[in-house]
């Protein structure tokens, strides 16, 4: 029997009368689809809520929607209550949803069921300052209880996930077991029996394995078997056998899934103690990723240097969780202050952002020739998510910059190293910088034939601006010298292209090309003005000033090119005074403190922005309706007037809240309707945070 529900299904597709509209408390808002374990490009779990989905009134999703079940009942003196997920059981009720709330690194639920109400915590940790903890692939869901009526109840929790997250086609065969029996940690995990290293399926990997954790008790049952089975189990008697199913087989032949159960005793107001579950996706390697002379070489992620098995890292992270849960909060309360003091729909959109950015990416390292791990080998990878797919895409990196700038500025550092140690050794052959580190993720295998997406000056422009940025914000100056033969080389480009750029296209490549854009001038010739800035950090001052020069130069010609006749404001293209469009990346000069650009340029573009106002934002440019979360925010960190950096910001959360999506939350959208263009997930998201890194 298959585990979900027509309803379930409806309200994916926001059809759904039951799940119309939001009854329950939601701080700081309802989103469009609410993290739930998200910390990996292939550990990214989510709830859908298009106008308003309960916990369990649809099963969650991995990014791209494939359902990955994961369902929960807690039974309260013999009634079944179902909280999570959809599983359709006969003999249950439905628990009711009385709240959800989201902050940087948890999603939390109060959900009435009966006499009790259940705490249901999601937490996704960031560790900023612990690379071990930050690289570890595994996520927790946390139960606490207590009466809500002043009595004494009998209650037993249970929760299972399914063979769905092993893979994106289910029709592959799976095979299971278990680990952990007589230590305080015990695992389900299941993996494909046919494994094929660094292939997607449909966005999932095809390799490694699901694991499913909890403290190992007396009072603690398992099983694995047929979904309905496993469920049947819990429902009619409060616990399982203790019995595993050994019969391997597909994902979709009799729906395996692997339960837990925990007897929480009596339950009074007194809140009881959590029951933790762990949920992770591990592979190794992760990436494979080319070195000189066409080699390969096999990474994997950064807590293989501590921990020598899987078991061993679970042993650690499940207990772990008190500690963890202390120190999200304490980043959460810094994330909120921080933004706060821009707005309160500030601070939310950014909530909602950070655990989409940094579930993009991983932390890796490499052997030493001896075997063992070389922890001073770190690099860090982002996947394209949703829109191409692609490794470590420089115009994905890039809008999503401040995020890793705010939460430890050597995220960056890590995450231009591949593409910088890769161009390093000759073998890509243009004279810009790349365009991504691969076609596929986790493949990053370079482009050695030179036809990765051409976007020659974008990616100069944003290599060279991210470089001096981190350079700044960390004081460490490693990159600059290391690689100032590149940076110098893609100076060289922009000098002979930035200030009349060709046809080409931009990050915003579904607009399409066009030639002589103003934006993507600005940031050539800010590229060109970094370069000016690292040269003097290098010691050489005769190159600085020869850039400076230039930059300078180039931004007086620009201004005559790209203003529009009557000196109301920049053109989208040189020549097309009827052409506007979002000059996002005058956000570089600021961010840089280059103070490049004059005064009245920034004045300029505020009033101008006064008059194209819509209801969710302003257009990207004169050629559409659509916009960018991303620029939005990016927008609002240029503009000269609070209010309407304050109007940019609250549209674009007035779009993350407007119930007509239940995807994760999509970047690009339509700024007249509010309706999602098709991108979800994607990790220019943390591009949000450009307001806290100036």
């Amino acid at each position: 029997m298959r585990h979900f529900n027509i309803a379930a299904l409806a309200s994916l597709a926001l059809t759904s009368a039951v799940n119309a509209a939001v009854t329950w408390t939601a701080t700081p808002f309802n989103p469009a689809s609410i993290p739930l374990a998200v910390r990996t490009p292939y550990l990214s779990t989510w709830l859908p809520q298009g106008a308003g989905t309960a916990l369990n009134a649809a099963w969650p999703t991995f990014w791209n929607g494939n359902i990955q079940g994961w369902a929960g009942y807690i039974r309260v003196d013999g009634t079944v209550y179902t909280f999570l997920g959809a599983p359709g059981n006969t003999g249950t009720v439905q628990a009711v949803q009385k709240s959800v709330a989201f902050t940087s690194t948890q999603s939390t639920f109060v959900m009435t069921a009966g006499g009790i109400d259940l705490t249901v915590n999601f937490l996704s940790p960031v560790e900023p300052t612990n690379l071990v903890l930050q690289s570890l692939p595994f996520s927790y869901m946390a139960l606490t209880a207590k009466a809500n009526d002043g009595k004494s109840h009998s209650v037993q929790v249970y929760s299972d996930i399914s063979a769905e997250w092993t893979s994106g086609d289910d029709s592959q065969t799976v095979n299971w077991n278990m680990d952990g029996f007589g230590t305080p940690v015990i695992t389900h995990y299941v993996q494909l029996s046919t494994q094929q290293q660094y292939t997607e399926f449909n966005d999932h990997i095809q390799q490694g394995a699901a694991y499913y954790s909890t403290a190992n008790s007396v009072n603690m049952t398992y099983q694995s078997g047929q979904d309905v089975v496993v469920r049947g189990n819990f429902i009619s008697n409060g616990k399982l056998p203790s019995t595993q199913d050994g019969n391997y087989r597909a994902v979709s032949n009799a729906w395996p899934v692997f339960g837990f159960a925990h007897d929480l005793g009596t339950v009074t107001s007194t809140v009881s103690a959590p029951v933790v579950y762990t949920v992770g996706r591990v592979r190794d390697p992760a990436i494979e990723y080319i070195i000189a002379g066409g080699a390969t070489q096999a990474r994997s992620n950064y807590f293989w240097s501590t921990y020598a098995t899987v078991d061993a890292a679970i042993a650690f992270f499940l207990p772990d969780y008190p500690n963890a849960l202390s120190r999200a909060n304490t980043f959460d309360a810094k994330v909120q202050s921080d933004a706060s003091k821009i707005s309160t729909d500030y601070a939310a959109v950014v909530a909602l952002s950070i655990r989409q950015a940094l579930g993009a990416t991983e932390i890796t390292i490499s052997k030493s020739s001896s075997g063992a791990w070389n922890t001073n080998d770190i690099m860090m990878f982002l996947k394209e998510i949703s829109s191409d797919g692609n490794v470590s895409t420089v115009d994905v990196i890039f809008p999503a910059w401040p995020v890793f700038l705010y939460v430890n500025p050597a995220f960056g550092k890590y995450l231009l190293l591949p593409l910088f140690a890769y161009q390093a050794t000759g073998q890509y052959p243009n004279k810009w910088a790349v365009h991504d580190m691969g076609a596929s993720y986790p493949k990053a295998l370079g482009h050695n034939d030179g036809a990765d997406e051409p976007m020659p000056l974008e990616e100069s422009g944003n290599m060279l601006i991210m470089t001096l940025s981190y350079a700044q914000k960390s004081g460490d100056n490693s990159l600059l010298t290391t690689y100032s033969a590149l940076l110098d080389q893609w100076t060289g480009f922009l000098v002979s292209e930035a200030l009349i750029p060709a046809n080409q296209i931009s990050t915003d490549d579904f607009a399409g090309s066009l030639a002589n854009q103003t934006n993507l001038a600005i940031k050539g010739i800010i590229g060109i003005k970094a370069m000016s800035n690292i040269w003097t950090t290098l010691g050489n001052p005769t190159k600085s000033s020869n850039y400076s020069a230039i930059a300078s130069s180039y931004v007086s010609q620009w201004q005559t090119l790209a203003t529009a006749t009557g000196g109301t404001h920049l053109t989208l293209s040189y020549g097309n005074s009827s052409s506007w469009g979002l000059s996002y990346n005058l956000y570089g000069d600021i961010l840089l403190k280059l103070n490049l650009f004059p005064a009245s340029v920034y004045a300029m573009q505020t009033t101008w922005y006064k008059t194209v106002e819509g209801t969710y934002g302003i257009a990207l440019d004169t050629r559409h309706t659509y916009t960018k979360s991303d620029w939005e925010i990016w927008t609002s960190a240029i503009v000269t007037d609070t209010t309407l950096r304050n109007y940019l910001i609250t549209s674009v959360k007035n779009y993350a809240a407007d119930g007509q999506s239940s995807s994760p939350l999509g970047d690009w959208y339509d700024a007249t309707s509010g309706a999602n263009n098709g991108f979800k997930a994607r990790p220019v998201v943390g591009g949000h945070l450009a307001l806290l890194v100036i």
